[in-house]
């Protein structure tokens, strides 16, 4: 739990990268200067990475293992938060890298006026530690794995990573089975030479902690410094004038669901003076070993006076001590809870490069010292996101620092006067749900953060974050809509803590079940026991029915003023884990609860069945509303004490369930994945085949609910699916990052794919027909038009201000979905066209000819106008140029014309859609349907409609007289004779009634002159279809069409005349 702050970096460049210079994001490529939204020309899906794996044994073929590489996640949002590393190349300003607790790494190379994420296309993305190499820059080094711990969801590492080229590309080093990096230096003199802090799994005991040094590069490593299996390194700092003199902070920790014990003899401080050859505790003034435990620890050499030496030590009353002899001899300088609050957590101490005296401990605040630790100053303003995790000097200009943090990240580049404030695409994100209004909605709740709402097809051109909005809640826990009444929100905190938000009024009402607060309480002292993700269910069968659990299911149907509990105690009750955590200090915020609920999921087709799990593998079963109960758990023949993280109820059998469990806090990352089909009584393994890693564990499992057999599953760092129910499987790689897949959910009308991700916000896959009908078969043909998802003509409203480089969601584009299946690349590429339901020809798609499912959007319009070349200067104005081929555009001023060239939108109604290829023509029907937010009707939109069409046909019939007459002028002007320049004048003179023939192509030269027919024509376009919504057109519009088009025909009748006297 940290600070809530949810600032807004300013200039920071979001994952998605923006074309228009109104900031609107690249999927909805904007055709105006006013930032609001058009359609989308063609819509074809771009890959920014196409990778996608089977699962050992898979049985895919070789030939079809990537049928969906084209197709493409899209982030939505929201901004985020938690950053653990910050590194800078030495010297230069300009070149920064941040690394997520569970988002991988971003860099900026402008000084942090824009990052991009540089490690996706690795396999994790959990960044405990990064280092850069000051006698090589290019060389950077990431340990993977969090170690600032204090709640179960900490995502592993897989070791260490090495980049030569700044960050471009990465190679896994090894060190794999150390899980968590704490820390990695690298020699100052030779860039070969390296050290890393490994803290371990944390889950149990292991041999993979300690200090590990590699002198090739990192294709050979050595354990140098190891106290026993217990405990790892949690901080080391090296002698920069001295590289063979170093200080190692060791930490005995282990992290268990029901408790997290910091501390015990292991945890103490060593120093070598041979490189690491052999190590010496200190202990003289320090605490530390069997007679003075202490928990987490730190330490930093003074870089300008490596003499000095700090050492933080997390305790009942955390410790700073000083030495000034290079570690022969310690003092305690100061003892104060706010140097190291909840001190695994946090525990940092940092010293600047360039002043021994000037010091920094890290904690919730930063507090800072200027007289060698003798006295401290808070000074908050170094992290305005709160709970600080890093700090890291520039060891060639201490002016320049960063601090990583809940937050995200802060850097200075003035010694601290000034901040700027980074925020990036790093959610961390519980779960997520979406609603059935259209367009849904999709929410969750964020670590450090709250519970957040947004639409997910946003009618303002992107999904900036001025469109989220605060539902209640807090960070942990879970947002769901009311299935019958989706403006109704309800949303989890800790402590039990939950809120019912109406979204129409923006009002939240507490109703949590039992309001007695547990701050610092054991659980066994607590009348219910809430885990930090307490589960909650809101009832499809029963109006008004929600569930929750603690260690009971408690039911409400009455909005949460009254609560019942309808279960006895789910979990084992065993008392002996529900005791206090913490370890040397007690830390009690329900992260660590043992025998709690940890899912509840209520059948979607039989009423009052209830799925219940654990975090101490229990797995229950009501069908009765909870009268009776029958313990599942014997059936599964699990470990002990597994959590059940998820349950997923099937959609076709009541008698079929997915369960998911995983081992993570006892060190066993294998995948337990088991499905029942007779009501728990057996279970089958269906995760078997899934890969194994230190990041196979799996969170969550959802079915399909249109396609049996089909299955999602989210593991530590990846998305998988299979067709057939585990008997094969295939990773989503795509564009989606390597962060744990946390929770999932499927829009049942969009047919949508939700991803929250707990380390990149959430993302969406739109519309999961080529996944269904790939399950369904299995390229059974060469090629395949897939069955076409109904269209909604949405209408585009402007956009909210957001600021200049905020972290922005992207868009679907605009319109239709189609998709189509190639078993190979085609010699002669495929056409897609739109046609009429009487078979007239809409458009012709402009398509992707891949080798696999293929994805174009078509913007529910007509082909777009073409604007006629000119073929002449301005009159009088030489200084405009033609371009090689002797023309230039007819510009359209952009204020209020420009928009009229949007191409009109069909009504509501049906369309065929055709995919020709050299095999034969295949066809499938399109439904576009209203905005059911468009105050219209059907007979209203027909008459929008039509007017537009006749529109399009006066303004072509504009463009292509227009075009015809600089044809001729041209001609007249080149022969440059008495008669032809007469003839050329009056042609001029009748061209200059269709549109302003003094523009030269600068932007306000519509000011200068009246606009003619032509532009007049495309504002009213703009005004009635662009901008017209759903509205039929007004009189005035019809009456102005009218004249302008008798005016047209006046100037064609002239020309028509003039024609027979023009060569």
């Amino acid at each position: 739990m940290g600070a809530k702050s949810s600032g807004i970096g300013s200039g920071i460049s979001s994952a998605t990268s923006s074309r228009t210079s109104s900031g609107i994001s690249s999927a909805t490529s904007s055709r105006t200067s006013s930032g609001i939204s058009s359609r989308i020309n063609s819509g074809i899906s771009s890959v920014t990475s196409s990778r996608i794996s089977t699962g050992k044994g898979s049985g895919f073929n070789s030939a079809d293992q990537n049928p969906f590489s084209n197709l493409r996640f899209r982030f939505v949002g929201p901004d985020g938060n938690r950053a653990c590393a910050v590194v800078g190349e030495p010297g230069n300003p300009n070149v920064s890298y941040v690394g997520a607790a569970s988002g991988g790494i971003f860099k900026t190379s402008n000084a942090g006026v824009s990052w991009q994420p540089v490690f996706d296309d690795m396999d994790n993305s959990a960044i405990g530690a990064m280092a850069i190499s000051e006698s090589n820059p290019k060389q950077v080094w990431a340990g993977t794995g969090e170690t600032f711990i204090i709640r179960p969801a900490h995502p592993n590492g897989n070791g260490i990573y090495k980049s030569t080229d700044a960050g471009k590309t990465w190679k896994n080093m090894g060190l794999k089975n150390t899980v968590r990096i704490s820390k990695v230096l690298v020699s100052p003199t030779d860039s070969n030479t390296v050290y890393v802090a490994a803290l371990g799994h944390t889950g149990g005991p292991q041999q993979e902690r300690g200090v590990y040094k590699t002198t090739d590069g990192g294709i050979s490593w050595n354990r140098v410094l190891f106290v026993d299996e217990n405990t790892g390194c949690s901080d080391i700092s090296i002698n920069p004038k001295d590289p063979n003199n170093l200080v190692a902070a060791m930490w005995q920790v282990q992290m268990n669901t029901w408790n997290l014990n910091s501390g015990g003899p292991g945890s103490g401080f060593y120093k070598t003076t041979d490189g690491g050859k052999s190590w010496k505790q200190m202990t003289n003034g320090l605490p530390g070993g069997p007679n003075k435990i202490i928990g987490k620890t730190s330490i930093d050499i003074a870089a300008s006076n490596p003499n000095t030496i700090y050492a933080l030590v997390e305790a009942q009353a955390p410790g700073l001590y000083k030495s000034t002899d290079g570690g022969e001899s310690w003092k305690l300088m100061l003892e104060n809870h706010s140097l190291a609050q909840r001190g695994p957590y946090y525990t940092r101490v940092r010293v600047s490069s360039q002043d021994e005296n000037k010091l920094y401990t890290i904690s919730v605040t930063i507090m800072e010292s200027r007289d060698g630790g003798k006295t401290f100053n808070g000074n908050g303003s170094y992290a305005p996101g709160g709970d600080n995790h890093e700090i890291w000097f520039d060891p060639k200009d201490a002016n320049r620092i960063m601090v990583a943090h809940d937050g995200c990240m802060n850097m200075t580049f003035n010694g601290g006067r000034n901040w700027k404030n980074v925020n990036l695409p790093i959610a961390q994100m519980y779960h997520v749900a979406l609603d059935e209004m259209v367009p849904y909605h999709i929410m969750g709740n964020r670590q450090d953060g709250y519970s957040y709402r947004t639409e997910a097809i946003s009618r303002t051109g992107s999904i900036p974050l001025s469109n989220w909005e605060s539902v209640g809640g807090c960070e942990s826990g879970f947002a769901q809509a009311d299935p019958f009444d989706p403006k109704i929100i309800w949303s989890g905190c800790y402590d039990g803590g939950l809120d019912v938000t109406d979204t129409r009024t923006g009002l939240s009402h507490d109703v949590r079940p039992w309001p007695q607060a547990g701050y610092g309480v054991a659980p066994a002292d607590m009348k219910y026991r809430w885990h930090w993700n307490f589960p909650m269910t809101l009832s499809r069968h029963e109006r008004g029915a929600v569930y929750v659990g603690s260690q009971y299911v408690h039911k409400t149907t009455d909005g949460g003023h009254t609560w019942k509990v309808i279960s006895p105690d789910l979990t084992t009750n065993d008392k002996s884990h529900q005791q206090s955590s913490g370890g040397v200090v007690k830390d009690n915020l329900m992260t660590f609860d043992g025998c709690t609920l940890f899912a509840i999921a209520e059948s979607p087709i039989k009423k009052g069945m209830i799925w219940v799990g654990t975090n101490d593998g229990q797995v229950q079963l009501t069908t009765n509303d909870g009268a009776s109960w029958t313990n599942l758990t014997a059936n599964l023949n699990l470990p002990a004490w597994g959590t059940i993280s998820n349950i997923d109820p099937s959609n076709f059998d009541a008698g079929t369930a997915y369960v998911t469990v995983h081992y993570q806090q006892q060190g066993d990352f294998k995948a337990y994945l088991f499905k029942t089909a007779d009501f728990g009584k057996h279970w089958t393994n269906i995760g078997q085949k899934l890969p194994e890693s230190n990041s196979g564990f799996v969170h969550f499992v959802k079915e399909d609910p249109a396609q049996k057999g089909l299955i999602f599953v989210g593991t530590d760092n990846a998305l998988y699916v299979s067709p057939d129910d585990g008997g094969q499987w295939l990773q989503l790689k795509n564009n989606l990052p390597p962060s744990p897949v946390y929770h999932l959910a499927i829009q049942k009308n969009f047919r949508d794919l939700a991803v929250a991700t707990y380390g990149r916000g959430f993302y969406i896959l739109d519309d999961i027909t080529p996944i269904r009908e790939w399950s369904k078969r299995l390229a059974t043909s060469k090629t395949s038009l897939y069955p076409l998802r109904p269209a909604y003509r949405f209408n585009m409203k402007g956009a909210n201000h957001d600021g200049g480089g905020s972290v922005r969601g992207e868009n679907p584009p605009y319109g239709a979905s189609i998709n189509y299946f190639l078993a190979d690349t085609l010699q002669t590429a495929p056409k897609v066209f739109v046609l009429s339901s009487s078979g007239d020809t809409i458009q012709t798609i402009k398509v992707t000819n891949l080798k696999g499912v293929n994805r174009v959007w078509w913007d529910l319009a007509h082909e777009e106008l073409k604007m006629p070349s000119l073929k002449t200067k301005p009159k009088g104005k030489d200084f405009v140029r033609l371009d090689a081929t002797g023309s230039r555009l007819m510009f359209v001023p952009d204020l209020d014309i420009g928009p009229g060239m949007e191409p009109i939108r069909v009504p509501i109604g049906s369309y065929q859609v055709l995919l020709k290829t050299d095999a034969g023509v295949e066809k499938q029907m399109l439904q576009v349907l209203q905005d059911p937010n468009a105050a219209s009707t059907k007979e209203a939109i027909a008459a929008q409609y039509a007017l537009g069409k006749d529109l399009r046909t006066s303004i072509k019939a504009c463009f292509d007289l227009i075009a015809e007459m600089e044809i001729k002028r041209a001609a007249l002007l080149k022969e440059n004779s008495a008669k032809s320049l007469a003839l050329e004048q009056q042609v001029y003179v009748l061209e200059s009634k269709l549109f302003d023939t003094h523009q030269t192509g600068a932007r306000w030269d519509d000011f200068r002159n009246p606009v003619q027919i032509a532009e007049r024509l495309l504002a009213i376009s703009k005004e009635s279809q662009t901008y017209g919504a759903d509205f039929a057109p007004t009189t005035q519009q019809l009456q102005m069409t009218k004249n302008l088009k008798e005016q047209f025909k006046a100037v064609l009748t002239d020309y028509q005349l003039l024609k027979k006297d023009l060569p």
